[in-house]
Parts: C-alpha cells; structure tokens; sequence
C-alpha cells in the first residue's frame, strides 16, 4: 500500500529519485556543476547539507570542515562567507551559497540535511523569503533539530524523522511499543546499520500505514536498487545517478 501524498513536496509519479549531493561519485559533490549534470540527466529531486559560516550564510556543504574535499581549511562555522567563496571543491569548484540552489534550478525539490544547528533558522528565514515551502524537506540525524524545525515551520515544512523516529518506526515494525512523531512525512535510512537490517518488507509496510514515505540511501548498486523497489519503498538515494536512471528506466518508472 502507498501512503498518500501528504505534502507538496512528495507529489510526484512512482518512485522518486534523488541525486545524493548532485551525484557525489563523480568527486564534485554539492558543487553547482554536480547539480546540474544530476538537473540535465533528469532528476528533478537532489539531496544536498547544510551549514551557515560564521555570519550567518547558508552553504551547501557536507563536512563541517573545508579540509577534505577543497583547498580550503577550518571549520565553516569558524569562517566568514567570503573565505569559504575562496575554496574550491577537488580545487575546481566554488562552494555554493543554498540561496544560489533556489534560484539556479527553480524546478529541483531540495533534501536538505541541516548538518548543524546554527543552519536552521537561516533556512527557515530563506524559505519562507522565497516561498520554497514545497520544494523543501528537512531531514537532520539530530531528531531534536527536525522537531524544532517542524515546530517553527508547522505542517508547510515537509521533514523526515531523525535517528530516534527511525528507531521507533523500526521497534514497531517488530510490533514493540513506540510512538515516533505523526508529522514527518518520510523515513529516509539507510537499508541497514551496524550490520542490523533496517528496511525490510515488516518496516516499509509500518511506514505506508502511518502515511509514511520510505527513502533509502546510499544505494548505488543495481540489484540493491532492484531489491528495495520491489519491497515497496518510494525513494532512492544515489551516488550514482546513471545507474539509478538506468533501473528506474529499465522498470518503466523513470519519469
């Protein structure tokens, strides 16, 4: 069974397919390049993370360092907008400004992980300034910060549940006590954790009766893909955004 359709943001034919970071297996992730070969492939959804630099600019970025993926340094919290301008991602690619995101692919649906707590408000100032509210969900492995996310927002505010909602989702799933929260509109995890299955037919069929999509990442081989399609779950994380079309194209449910 479908759960269905709770929010703007989730309307849309058969699975949904995000391009996780624009498509990081290419090595120039959350760089608008990324976004736009994932846009130009077709995707129409992308998931992307957040931190704000140190007055307060909302940045695309998923380390809370610049250090491993630019030639760049030190913490974007600790910096200045203008220094993180600087960096370069694999030496290339600015880093860029989420605001910049909006308005660059005005038909991308964004899945934003909040990687910080001092991002927040800056999205919820941003969206509401832009009127992004359908094209935004909220997700953040701190189920505190999507609490107060969806608490600020109300229900225009699609988000997914963190690490203790997802826990919950799963401990019902195993027909044990537990009431994770009814305004998420998805759960996105990962298919399984510490060697521990989290997606399988009891937990996926446990999400749909609450009104719940299921989004697994990060998938990118194509049996995976194939597998998890056939349970039922309504969306795919990818690295590799060619080999996700391509099942999706294969099954008849690349839109």
């Amino acid at each position: 069974m479908t759960p269905r359709i709770r929010h703007p943001y989730l309307d849309h034919p058969g699975p949904l397919a995000f391009a996780h970071r624009g498509g990081a297996a290419d090595g120039l992730e959350n760089t608008v390049r990324q976004f736009r070969r994932a846009v130009e492939a077709g995707y129409r959804y992308i998931e992307t993370d957040l931190h704000a630099t140190r007055d307060g600019r909302l940045v695309a970025f998923h380390d809370s360092t610049l250090d491993r993926v630019t030639d760049g340094a030190g913490r974007i919290a600790d910096l200045p907008w203008a220094e993180v301008a600087r960096a370069r991602v694999a030496g290339r690619e600015p880093v860029p400004l989420f605001e910049e995101l909006l308005e660059t692919f005005p038909e991308v649906r964004w899945n934003v992980d909040v990687k910080a707590g001092p991002a927040l408000l800056p999205l919820l100032e941003l969206v509401g300034r832009t009127g992004a509210w359908d094209r935004i969900c909220v997700g953040s492995f701190s189920e505190a910060r999507v609490v107060r996310a969806q608490r600020l927002a109300g229900p225009r505010l699609a988000t997914s549940f963190g690490t203790r909602g997802v826990l919950g989702l799963r401990l019902r799933s195993w027909g044990l006590p537990a009431s994770p929260r009814r305004s998420a509109v998805a759960a996105q995890v990962p298919e399984e954790q510490s060697g521990v299955r989290v997606v399988d037919e009891r937990f996926v069929r446990t999400a749909h009766a609450r009104g719940l999509q299921v989004h697994v990442w990060t998938v990118n081989e194509p049996q995976r893909i194939h597998r998890l399609l056939d349970l039922g779950v309504d969306g795919i994380m990818t690295d590799h955004i060619d080999v996700l079309r391509k099942v999706m194209e294969d099954r008849g449910t690349w839109v």
